[in-house]
C-alpha cells in the first residue's frame, strides 16, 4: 500500500512546478496521506504557472524518496524533458539523472541507476518522477529540476530546486515481553497486549500507535492512537470503546496496553502493534517512518454447554407430566443460566415458532401459565411440571438453555446456549367405545320425491361429560365397476356445531333443498327435498367423538363410519299422449264447435295436467300461413285464461272445461269461417314438488281436429279508382273503394263492410303503410292521427263504394293508396259471418305546385315597388335640382385684346 506526504510549496518564478512526495516503506492503513496538509501558494506571471515547494523534505535512511516535476504551462504533442542534478550544498550540482540523454549521470550515480535504487517514472508528457530507494546519509542536501528549453523567447524559469534531510532511524518498537504461540481464553473473559515504543530523534517527534487484528489475509483496525494524542476505534469496535469493553492505556515511559474487558468470538486471531513517526513543520504534519512488531495470537475456547432430558414419556390422561432438564458445563465462574422448555408436534428441534411452555429468566424469575410450573432442583437441574395432562399435551418437549455472564457497566451477554434432544410425550386415554348405524327412513320412488337417512349411535359403552358426538355425510356414486370411485363431502360439524357444506351441497342447502339436522342426541338426519336422478347412490355417515380440553376448547378424539345405504330407482322416461277427438263432425258456419282431448301417462308421479287450445290456418289459406294462435287455456289448477283471443264480439264465444282429471272439452260458439283452420290441445304434464309447487314432467300435443266450412258463397274483390289522380297542391283528392261481388246474388241488408284506407309515401312500396281512416260495418268512422296539415273523410257513397277525400293537399300527401276491405255476411240463422279480409291494387297520387299562382303576387309586389321607388327617384332629383342647387352667375366681361408676337429681337 503507499503512504506518503506531499511538501508544501511557495510559488517563486516562472518556469516549472514542483510537486515532491515522499513514500515510505510500511505504512499502516490508518495514517493515509489525507491526513498530511499542503499548502501551495499558485502565482500567475506572463511566462508559466510555478509551484515550488518551501522548507526541507525529512527522511529516514532507508525509506524511499519520491520527487515530482512538472511544468505547468507545457501544452505540446511530444513530451518534455527534465534533467536531474544533485549537490550536497546547494552551489555546485551533479548531474544525476535525465530523460534526455542516457549518458547524463554523473559517473558516481550510474550504478545506482543500473541496479534499479535511482529511476525516472514519467506520469504525463509534462511531469516525471525521481525515485531513490533506500535512502542514505549522502542522499541529504538540494534536487535540482530543470527543463531544457527550445522556445526563441525564454519566458519565466526553466528549473527549480528542493532541500532533503535524511535523519538516522531512532525508532525502536518491540513486544512487551517475547511474543506467546498462543494466548487461549473462553468465551467472554477478559485479556490485554502490551507493545513498547520508543524514538531517539534529535528533532521534535511524535509517535502514533495502531493495534490490528489480522485473520486470515484480512486486518482490521482495532484501536489507534493518533500523532496528535486523539483515540479512534477501528470499524466494528466503536460501541465496544464507547462501552468501555474496549481501552488503550500507556504504561510507563515507552508502554502501550490494549485491554479487552470481555473477549468475543471475533476477537480471535494474531494482534500486532504498528508504530509510525511524524515530525511537525509550518503547521503541517510529516509520517517519516513506520515500524510494526507481531504482539501475540489470541484463540477463543467456546464454552462446553449441554442439556439433557428423558427420550421417552408416557402419562394418563389427567395426570401430572414431570420431565427434568439437566445442564453440564465447564464454565465454574459467575454465570447465570436461561432456561426455556418448548413443546411441539415434531421431533425435529430446528423448527421454528414452537410455542413456549415455561421460562426461568437469569435472574431466577419464573415465566409460565398456571398449569405450568417451572423449578430450580439444583445448580444444573430445572424441573418442568404439567399439571393435568390431556391428548393434546403428546408431542415432543425440548429445554433449551444460554449461559449469561457479567459485562462492563453492569451489562450481560450470552456466553454459550444449547438445546437438549426432543424428549417423546405420549399422553394415553380412555376413548369412547360405540357403533354407528345408518337407516333410509324415506326412500324416493320417483325423481322430486323425500329422502330422509338417519345416522344413529349405537352401543355407546361410555358417555363422559367431556365428550361429545358430531356427524359428517358423505355421498359415493355407485359404479357396477370395480373402478374406484372418491367420497363427495356433503356436510361436516366441527365440535363447536359448526356445520359447513361441502361444494356438492352448499348452493341446494342454501335452496332448502338439503337439511341436515340433529334429532336427538344420539341421532342426525339428512333430507332430500326433492330428490333428482344425480343424486342416486352410496351415502353414509361418519360419527366423531370430540373431547374437551382444559382451555375450553374440543379436540377429535375417534371416529366411526356407517355402512353405506344405496338411494336408487329404476329410471323411464316419461310418457304423455293426448288424443282428440270431435262428437259431431258436420256442421255448419253459426253453429258450435266441440273437441274433447283424452290424456294418458305413464312414469309420471301424481300427475296434473295443464290444457292449451291452439289454432292453425288450413293449407290452402294465404291470408296467415303457418301461423298458431292460442285461444285458451286451463292450467294444472284450473284456472281458465283467454290467449290470444281478440274478438271483442265473442268474448264469451270459447269455453274449455275439466270433464274428469284425464279429459278436457272446448267449445267454440257461433262459428265462424274465419274460424277455419286445424285446432289441437297442448298438454303439459305437472308433479308436484315440496308440497304446493309443481315441476313440469313432458310436454305433448294431441292430433288435429280440423273446421272446413263447404259453402258457395260470394266471392268480394276490392279495386281503388280515383278522377284526381294528379292534382296541384291545395286540391281535394278523391278516392274511391269499389266492393265486386261475384257468384250468388246477396240482398244488401245482408252485407256489411269494414273498410279500411292506407297509404305508404314513397314511390315505390319499400315503406311501412300508415294507416289513414277506417269504416266499420256499423257506420262508425276511424281517423288516425297525422302530422299532415291536410285533413281526411271517409263516407260510404252507395252500398259498394267507400270514398276517402284529402282536402288541403299538400306535397307529403303523395304516394301510394289502398284500401282493405273485411266482408260481413249475414248467415240463414240469423247471425253474421265475417269473411277473409282482401286488399285493393295500389293508386299513386301526385301532388304538384301552380307554378302561376305561386309568382303572381310576388311579381306583382315586385312591379309595384319598383314603380313607387322609380317615381320617388325623381321626385327627389327634380326637387334637388330645383330648390337646392341653383346658383347665380354673373358673367364678368372681357376685354378684348389683341394678342401679341412672341416674336423677340
Amino acid at each position: 500500500m503507499r503512504h506518503g506526504g506531499v511538501a508544501s510549496g511557495v510559488t517563486t518564478k516562472c518556469g516549472t512546478t514542483w510537486m515532491i512526495e515522499v513514500r515510505v516503506k510500511g505504512m499502516f492503513s490508518g495514517m493515509t496521506a489525507s491526513r498530511l496538509s499542503s499548502l501551495v501558494i499558485a502565482a500567475v506571471c506572463r511566462g508559466r504557472v510555478v509551484r515550488v515547494p518551501t522548507g526541507s523534505l525529512v527522511r529516514v535512511v532507508g525509506t524511499e524518496l519520491v520527487i515530482s516535476c512538472n511544468v505547468s504551462d507545457y501544452d505540446g504533442p511530444s513530451e518534455q524533458n527534465f534533467d536531474w542534478s544533485f549537490s550536497s550544498s546547494g552551489s555546485s550540482f551533479v548531474e544525476l539523472a535525465s530523460t534526455w540523454e542516457a549518458g547524463f549521470a554523473a559517473q558516481l550515480y550510474r550504478e545506482r541507476l543500473q541496479r534499479g535504487e535511482i529511476v525516472l517514472r514519467r506520469t504525463a508528457n509534462d511531469a516525471v518522477e525521481l525515485h531513490i530507494k533506500n535512502v542514505q546519509p549522502s542522499d541529504e542536501g538540494h534536487y535540482k529540476c530543470s527543463t531544457p528549453s527550445t522556445d526563441a523567447t525564454v519566458q519565466g524559469n526553466y528549473e527549480d530546486t528542493v532541500q532533503v534531510k535524511v535523519l538516522a532511524d531512532a525508532l525502536r518498537v518491540g513486544a512487551a515481553a517475547p511474543p506467546a504461540p498462543g494466548l487461549s481464553l473462553r468465551l467472554g473473559e477478559p485479556f490485554e497486549l502490551r507493545c513498547a515504543a520508543s524514538t531517539a530523534s534529535p528533532l521534535h517527534t511524535h509517535l502514533a500507535l495502531l493495534w490490528e487484528l489480522q485473520r486470515g489475509a484480512a486486518r482490521r483496525s482495532v484501536l489507534a492512537l493518533t500523532h496528535e494524542g486523539r483515540f479512534r476505534p477501528g470499524p466494528g469496535y466503536e460501541q465496544r470503546y464507547r462501552a468501555g469493553d474496549v481501552r488503550l492505556d500507556t504504561v510507563g515511559g515507552d508502554g502501550y496496553r490494549l485491554a479487552v474487558a470481555r473477549a468475543l468470538a471475533s476477537d480471535q486471531g494474531s494482534y500486532r502493534c504498528v508504530v509510525s513517526e511524524w515530525i511537525g513543520e509550518q503547521g503541517s504534519w510529516q509520517e517519516i517512518q513506520e515500524k510494526a512488531v507481531e504482539v501475540a495470537t489470541v484463540l477463543i475456547q467456546p464454552t462446553v454447554l449441554r442439556a439433557a432430558v428423558a427420550r421417552s414419556v408416557s402419562v394418563a390422561e389427567g395426570k401430572e407430566l414431570d420431565l427434568t432438564c439437566n445442564i453440564t458445563t465447564d464454565r465454574a465462574d459467575d454465570v447465570r443460566p436461561e432456561v426455556t422448555w418448548y413443546f411441539g408436534r415434531s421431533p425435529d428441534s430446528t423448527l421454528p415458532g414452537s410455542p413456549v411452555l415455561a421460562r426461568l429468566d437469569r435472574d431466577s424469575l419464573v415465566h409460565s401459565s398456571p398449569h405450568v410450573a417451572l423449578s430450580h432442583v439444583d445448580a444444573r437441574s430445572y424441573h418442568l411440571l404439567v399439571r393435568d395432562v390431556s391428548k393434546e399435551n403428546s408431542g415432543y418437549y425440548f429445554c433449551h438453555v444460554a449461559l449469561w455472564a457479567p459485562g462492563h457497566n453492569r451489562s450481560w451477554y450470552k456466553v454459550a446456549e444449547a438445546r437438549s434432544a426432543a424428549a417423546s410425550v405420549d399422553v394415553t386415554w380412555l376413548e369412547p367405545d360405540y357403533q354407528v348405524y345408518l337407516n333410509a327412513s324415506k326412500v324416493p320412488e320417483f325423481s322430486d320425491d323425500l329422502t330422509e337417512l338417519e345416522c344413529r349411535i349405537v352401543d355407546m359403552k361410555s358417555s363422559e361429560a367431556s365428550v361429545r358426538f358430531t356427524v359428517s355425510w358423505y355421498y359415493r356414486v355407485n359404479r357396477r365397476s370395480d373402478d374406484v370411485v372418491a367420497s363427495e363431502l356433503l356436510a361436516v360439524m366441527s365440535g363447536d356445531w359448526t356445520l359447513k357444506y361441502g361444494d356438492r351441497s352448499k348452493q341446494r342447502a342454501q335452496d332448502g333443498d338439503f337439511i341436515f339436522s340433529k334429532e336427538h342426541t344420539d341421532t342426525f338426519s339428512f333430507r332430500i327435498q326433492r330428490t333428482t336422478e344425480e343424486d342416486r347412490g352410496n351415502y353414509y355417515c361418519v360419527v366423531s367423538a370430540w373431547t374437551r380440553q382444559r382451555n375450553d376448547s374440543w379436540v377429535k378424539s375417534k371416529d366411526v363410519f356407517s355402512k353405506p345405504v344405496t338411494i336408487f330407482w329404476a329410471s323411464e322416461d316419461s310418457v304423455l299422449v293426448v288424443k282428440a277427438r270431435q262428437p259431431k263432425p258436420f256442421f255448419a258456419a253459426g253453429n258450435t264447435f266441440e273437441m274433447t282431448c283424452k290424456v294418458s301417462s305413464k312414469n309420471i308421479k301424481s300427475p296434473r295436467y295443464s290444457v292449451l287450445i291452439t289454432a292453425e290456418k288450413p293449407v290452402g289459406d294465404l291470408s296467415s300461413p303457418n301461423e298458431t294462435k292460442y285461444i285458451i287455456s286451463l292450467d294444472q289448477d284450473s284456472v281458465v285464461k283467454l290467449e290470444n283471443w281478440t274478438d271483442a264480439s265473442r268474448v264469451d264465444g270459447v269455453v274449455l272445461e275439466k270433464v274428469q282429471e284425464d279429459e278436457f272439452r272446448y267449445r267454440m260458439y257461433q262459428t265462424q269461417v274465419s274460424d277455419a283452420g286445424l285446432y289441437r290441445c297442448m298438454v303439459t304434464a305437472w308433479s308436484p314438488v315440496r308440497g304446493s309447487l309443481w315441476r313440469e314432467a313432458a310436454t305433448s300435443l294431441s292430433n288435429p281436429i280440423e273446421i272446413d266450412f263447404q259453402t258457395a258463397g260470394p266471392i268480394f274483390n276490392a279495386s281503388v279508382h280515383s278522377d284526381t289522380p294528379s292534382v296541384i297542391r291545395g286540391d281535394l283528392i278523391r278516392l274511391f273503394c269499389i266492393i265486386t261481388v261475384e257468384g250468388a246474388a246477396l240482398d244488401p241488408d245482408d252485407m256489411a263492410f269494414d273498410v279500411s284506407w292506407f297509404a305508404v309515401h314513397s314511390f315505390g312500396l319499400d315503406k311501412a303503410p300508415v294507416l289513414l281512416s277506417s269504416l266499420d260495418r256499423k257506420g262508425i268512422v276511424t281517423t288516425a292521427e297525422r302530422d299532415q296539415k291536410s285533413e281526411l273523410s271517409l263516407e260510404r257513397v252507395s252500398v259498394l263504394e267507400f270514398l276517402l277525400q284529402v282536402h288541403g293537399s299538400e306535397d307529403q300527401d303523395f304516394g301510394n293508396y289502398y284500401c282493405s276491405v273485411t266482408p260481413w255476411v249475414k248467415s240463414p240463422t240469423g247471425s253474421w259471418q265475417k269473411e277473409a279480409e282482401i286488399y285493393s291494387k295500389p293508386i299513386f297520387v301526385t301532388v304538384k305546385m301552380d307554378v302561376l299562382n305561386a309568382f303572381k303576387y310576388p311579381l306583382l309586389i315586385g312591379v309595384g315597388l319598383s314603380t313607387v321607388i322609380g317615381l320617388l327617384s325623381c321626385l327627389i332629383g327634380y326637387c334637388s335640382s330645383h330648390w337646392c342647387c341653383k346658383k347665380e352667375v354673373q358673367e364678368t366681361r372681357r376685354e378684348r385684346r389683341r394678342l401679341m408676337s412672341m416674336e423677340m429681337d
